[in-house]
């Protein structure tokens, strides 16, 4: 029988492997956010092409191409009105559009209208009791699938609540999943 010796052998040179080891840990500090880098890449794009991030302020009563189509802000008007709770308003903005391109379910998927304000607070649209449209008015959806033609002028909007201490700095906004990051945001029309 042999003996076998777990223990260092007299004379052995520990260098190399202590040059690999530091290799390695070099190595690992440099990959490891590269490889976070590439994976977390794709989400971000994603995430920017599904937000509203980048406002383009345009003047009340001003025409502007977005999303293949001319939108310029029609009406804003609110007040008390349906069953809303305390210290809330009704608030209705249309839309004028005059379509461009008439694809509209390509141009115009995630059409999304909403109210921004002074703070940089948003809101989507909501169904309130009592309020509705204005007669010929849609909402985006019924836009998209609405056969429109190439030279049409339609009207869109929708019902907001908002707070009453916002009434006074709201405005519209427009948001296109093919315009993405960017969406518009109208100035509030003259008193």
């Amino acid at each position: 029988m042999s003996a076998v010796s777990t223990g260092p052998i007299a004379g052995e040179d520990r260098q190399p492997e202590k040059k690999w080891r530091r290799r390695s840990l070099v190595a690992l500090a440099i990959l490891l956010p590269l490889t976070l880098a590439e994976t977390s890449y794709d989400s971000l794009r994603e995430w920017l092409h599904g937000e509203d991030l980048i406002a383009r302020d345009v003047d009340f009563g001003q025409a502007v191409p977005f999303g293949g189509s001319d939108w310029k802000l029609a009406d804003l008007r609110g007040g008390k009105a349906g069953r809303l709770p305390d210290h809330a308003f009704a608030v209705i903005a249309t839309f004028s559009v005059k379509i461009g391109d008439p694809d509209l379910q390509k141009q115009w998927l995630g059409c999304k209208l909403m109210l921004t304000d002074a703070a940089g607070r948003r809101w989507l649209p909501d169904a309130i009791s009592g309020v509705s449209l204005p007669a010929g008015v849609m909402s985006c959806t019924s836009a998209i699938f609405s056969s429109a033609r190439k030279g049409d002028t339609i009207t869109i909007g929708d019902t907001f609540i908002v707070p009453e201490d916002a009434v006074k700095t709201i405005r519209p906004a427009v948001g296109l999943g093919s315009e993405r990051p960017w969406f518009l945001r109208f100035q509030r029309p003259p008193k």
